[in-house]
């Protein structure tokens, strides 16, 4: 029983190591690593984009809207003042009860997003419920502003394979984050600019929310930092790529490399 057991492990062992000789021979996609890890991990997982892989010191920040605006309008005076352009991922129900303050973010030179109609968990759904989840959301989007959306943040940064495939058929990118500043959870301005300034680095997608109670009282100091790092703050769009390229297995963004020409 032992020797057949230690037998089928050195079968598996062979196989693996096949697979990633085969792999690595097929193109300069994934580096060793990356294939060890996908051929260990299954192969399949497919990720959303958490950063993005450049040699710019650009970065991206952006809010997800599912309730209240109050603080919103300070969030937008402040964008304004330093002359930052973001995404903001809206919801159905936010649009629904927020239509002016909807179309003044765009006319503000702000991007939006989807973010879902009804703030599921994508995991849960059907590949058909995702669709309509989607088409639901940009429809209404395309409705109050005439934005036409191409980003897609899931509820709870939950996701699977089949959410990924739904968004490239659609042609939409599916964006999660590298930085969360847990905003969300009412930390202080100061704990808020910690977290971000400590987290970023070139590529980076860092999330807060509209409606965060200490969001607008830290952004200044954020931008002011970040700025003064020499970071460039754009839009998540501005910021990926939109085409040729492969997510790793970090999430992060990479250009695809021409393969070499043959001799």
């Amino acid at each position: 029983m032992i020797i057949n057991l230690r037998q089928r492990l050195g079968r598996l062992g062979l196989i693996a190591f096949g697979l990633v000789l085969i792999a690595l021979m097929a193109g300069p996609l994934r580096g060793p690593t990356e294939v060890l890890m996908a051929v260990m991990s299954g192969g399949n997982k497919l990720r959303p984009i958490y950063s993005v892989d450049t040699p710019d010191k650009k970065i991206a920040i952006s809010f997800d809207a599912c309730w209240g605006a109050d603080l919103t309008r300070p969030i937008l005076d402040i964008l304004n003042k330093y002359d930052v352009r973001t995404t903001f991922f809206l919801v159905n129900i936010w649009i629904d009860d927020y239509p002016e303050l909807v179309k003044t973010i765009v006319a503000e030179g702000h991007e939006l997003g989807l973010h879902s109609t009804t703030h599921p968990d994508f995991v849960k759904l059907s590949e058909a419920q995702m669709e309509q989840e989607l088409k639901d959301n940009y429809d209404a989007i395309v409705r109050v502003s005439g934005f036409k959306p191409i980003l897609f943040r899931p509820p709870f940064g939950s996701y699977n394979n089949t959410m990924i495939q739904v968004c490239e058929r659609m042609g939409i990118h599916a964006i999660q984050w590298d930085v969360d500043s847990l905003d969300w959870k009412d930390l202080s301005a100061v704990e808020i600019h910690r977290r971000v300034v400590n987290g970023v680095k070139p590529g980076s997608i860092v999330l807060f929310h509209n409606n965060g109670k200490h969001t607008a009282a830290a952004l200044p100091g954020i931008i002011e930092t970040l700025q003064g790092q020499g970071y460039e703050i754009v839009p998540i769009s501005e910021l990926i790529h939109l085409d040729n390229y492969y997510v790793d297995n970090n999430g992060v963004q990479r250009k695809k490399t021409p393969s070499p020409e043959p001799n």
